[in-house]
């Protein structure tokens, strides 16, 4: 996690790859309100896509904060919990803090703001490169997701891992993997997790059989 740190504060551009629990999120969040603290950026941008588990927001009920509210909870866990609520809701009602699903990005530049794209295997290639060309004069961007709970169609190419192949020689890009050992939740997920590791087979034919 140091090592994820480094990145964030050397590299305008971080990939970050691992199992829940690794603190992705959070501490992309943390080096993001240190710094707006420190006034290196004038704004956070958090981003999540709003595809999880084969459910897309047009099958939704409600209207677009009800809709997207449940996608963007874990943001705004992780906000709440470094800043408390009222700072959060203060500096969303001014526009210091966004928190968006993907597709609100389209036709936007985010200068001055540090960008965090959580669940991000969960984009197709073409909304990475609408995503990542988003990024402005002074702005920052951590791209971060599992690549083992990709809820994409079948024969969709995750965003996240074309991304960090294709920009992986790009200076001023660093991509880290985080293994089950970074995992700083309960004891029992780093367990269950390098369970799933060790038999990759059987959350693969379970996920083929839902499919079929």
């Amino acid at each position: 996690q140091a090592l994820y740190v480094q990145a964030i504060r050397d590299s305008d551009l971080v990939f970050a790859v691992g199992p829940a629990g690794t603190g992705k999120t959070f501490l992309a969040v943390a080096m993001a309100v240190e710094a707006l603290k420190h006034q290196d950026v004038r704004r956070i941008v958090l981003v999540r896509p709003a595809v999880e588990a084969g459910e897309s927001l047009g099958y939704l009920p409600g209207d677009l904060h009800a809709k997207i509210n449940p996608y963007l909870r874990p943001l705004f866990d992780a906000l709440q919990s470094l800043i408390g609520f009222d700072t959060m809701k203060q500096f969303m009602e001014q526009d210091i803090i966004e928190v968006v699903p993907l597709a609100y990005m389209r036709g936007r530049t985010l200068d001055q703001a540090f960008i965090i794209l959580d669940e991000a295997q969960n984009t197709t290639v073409s909304q990475m490169k609408m995503f990542l060309t988003r990024m402005g004069a002074d702005s920052k961007i951590v791209v971060s997701g599992d690549t083992t709970q990709i809820d994409l169609p079948l024969n969709t190419s995750s965003g996240l891992i074309d991304a960090t192949r294709r920009l992986a020689q790009i200076q001023g890009v660093s991509s880290l993997e985080l293994t089950a050992a970074d995992i700083v939740r309960h004891p029992l997920v780093q367990q269950i997790v390098s369970a799933y590791e060790t038999h990759p087979e059987k959350s693969a034919n379970n996920r083929n059989k839902k499919r079929s």
